[in-house]
């Protein structure tokens, strides 16, 4: 088993999306998702090595199902294109969520869209000490990782408690506190694509044991 025949197995599911094929080809599924709980078993035991404050997350504990929630997303296909995990889970923690899909495949961790505590917290946080957070955005290497965070919705305003012309105002304003790094389907193939991902997590480290300590203290 590999991701060929994980890619392979999600091409056909997109093509053929309804629960009639899925019901078919259920032992195919349940191969392919045993692979990558497997490859999920291995990544967690070498991000363990890499991290001390790293939460042991099992493949099982970390991969999400592969149906769609048609309750709140019911013009949805019944079965998403793409294997979800997140791994270094703990109550409380930014996420490190792996993407591996037809369309697209990415690494993501921080804290997207958190709720309102968290991100009181976090914005705190830099208003406390922002030049730390910049220092770690700002760095070469984390630039060429990751670009910038993702900023999809940010106020358009101050926001509560602090004032326009605050030195941050630009990072406080946002809603999220995430970054991305996308993977081709060609890296995800090659024999050292764990390695690589590896070196994207400890790229990142910084930054999310930033926002975990905002969101702890």
């Amino acid at each position: 088993m590999s991701f060929y025949k994980l890619f392979e197995f999600l091409r056909d599911l997109n093509r053929n999306n309804n629960k009639e094929w899925m019901d078919e080809h259920r032992k195919e599924y349940h191969e392919v998702r045993d692979f990558y709980i497997e490859w999920l078993n291995q990544m967690d035991i070498k991000l363990a090595r890499v991290d001390q404050q790293y939460s042991p997350t099992t493949g099982k504990q970390a991969i999400n199902r592969i149906n769609n929630n048609l309750l709140f997303h019911p013009n949805k296909p019944v079965y998403k294109d793409h294997f979800g995990a997140g791994l270094d889970k703990e109550r409380g923690k930014g996420d490190f969520y792996i993407h591996i899909g037809i369309n697209e495949s990415f690494v993501a961790g921080g804290f997207y869209r958190p709720e309102k505590k968290k991100l009181d917290s976090i914005r705190a946080a830099i208003d406390y000490n922002g030049d730390e957070f910049k220092k770690i955005l700002n760095k070469r290497s984390f630039k060429e990782a990751f670009g910038e965070m993702m900023e999809e919705e940010k106020l358009k305003t101050a926001p509560k408690g602090y004032s326009q012309d605050h030195e941050h105002i630009e990072l406080l304003r946002n809603k999220s506190f995430a970054v991305m790094h996308h993977f081709t389907q060609k890296e995800i193939l090659q024999d050292d694509f764990q390695d690589k991902l590896i070196e994207i997590y400890k790229e990142m480290l910084p930054f999310r044991n930033y926002l975990n300590h905002a969101v702890t203290v």
